[in-house]
Formats: structure tokens, C-alpha cells, sequence
């Protein structure tokens, strides 16, 4: 896989951290980062599905009002209060 090198500026007590961190586990500063980065696209990937979910659907018209939308809040919080979820 091609790579590509870019920099970053981080706090004194992050770079300590990861360079702690990588020497207890035997692996290189660059390793950690790369899979934190993965990591990390990996676990918000759903939230910019979710976003163009709801643009796609906006766009179709696909929404509910306001009040609606509040009868809903208000029926979960109600089933959370009385252990129903």
C-alpha cells in the first residue's frame, strides 16, 4: 500500500504518551498513530452515513414537523423512565 508522509503538532505530554506506549509494546510511533487514525475513521464512519441519510431524505421531502418530533423525544423519555428500554 503507498504511503504518504504529512506532520502534525502535538501537546509534550501526548508525543510522551505515545512514545511510552510504543516502547512498551514494541512497536513504532508511526505504527500507533497510523492505527489510531484507522481507528478513528473507523468508529465516526456512521456518523457521516447518518448525515447523508438525512440529507438524502430531506431532499425527498422525507421529514416530520416539530411537533412531531417532540411527541417522539417525549414517548422515549417516557419508556426510559419506566425501564422500558
Amino acid at each position: 500500500m503507498a504511503t504518504e508522509a504529512f506532520t502534525i503538532r502535538a501537546e509534550t505530554e501526548i508525543v510522551d504518551k505515545l512514545d511510552n506506549l510504543a516502547e512498551l509494546l514494541d512497536k513504532s510511533r508511526n505504527y500507533l498513530v497510523n492505527q489510531a487514525i484507522k481507528t478513528y475513521l473507523q468508529t465516526n464512519a456512521w456518523q457521516i452515513d447518518k448525515i447523508n441519510q438525512g440529507i438524502a431524505a430531506a431532499d425527498k421531502g422525507d421529514v416530520i414537523n416539530d411537533a412531531e418530533m417532540m411527541r417522539e423525544i417525549e414517548e422515549l423519555i417516557e419508556n426510559k423512565a419506566q425501564g422500558r428500554m
